[in-house]
């Protein structure tokens, strides 16, 4: 799912009123990465979005990357992920808002899947002495193609 030219410009302005009230500085690198992380479908990490800028000829340290992503976090435009050991992975939170994470315990794919149901669900929950402000539901188990390879492995043993 791409994020709409109109959204992109609402998240650019979110962003700058965000530096604005923290008095940080507004800089070319800081609104060249939150664009290109508007322009990738779905999860990202550090690595990838830096090889993603790199490929446009725009080079800027691993360092001012995580700052910048720490930046867009603080400011609640972009939601961290941590499924299981893996590298810690990101993605603009207007599309996350829009599904749940299906992740295989074998290969440890992740598939996303949208339920209406469930997300009307969860946010019509009353918890006592807590303010929600958003969700992420990870439901773990075994993918399809796991499944297959395991049915397979058990019928060659019989």
């Amino acid at each position: 799912m791409n994020v709409n030219p109109d959204d992109v410009d609402k998240i650019r302005e979110a962003f700058t009123q965000y530096l604005a009230e923290k008095s940080l500085r507004k800089t070319t690198e800081r609104y060249t990465i939150l664009e290109h992380i508007c322009q990738i479908r779905g999860h990202f990490n550090v690595e990838m979005l830096q090889q993603r800028l790199e490929e446009y000829n725009f080079h800027v340290s691993r360092s001012s990357l995580y700052n910048t992503i720490e930046l867009l976090m603080d400011a609640q435009l972009v939601v961290r992920y941590q499924f299981s050991s893996q590298l810690a992975q990101y993605e603009l939170k207007t599309l996350a808002a829009t599904h749940h994470h299906l992740i295989c315990n074998y290969c440890m794919a992740i598939r996303e899947v949208k339920n209406a149901k469930i997300s009307q669900d969860i946010t019509m929950q009353r918890i006592n002495k807590f303010t929600y402000e958003h969700h992420s539901l990870y439901i773990y188990g075994m993918c399809s193609k796991c499944k297959f390879r395991l049915t397979n492995q058990q019928k060659k043993k019989l």
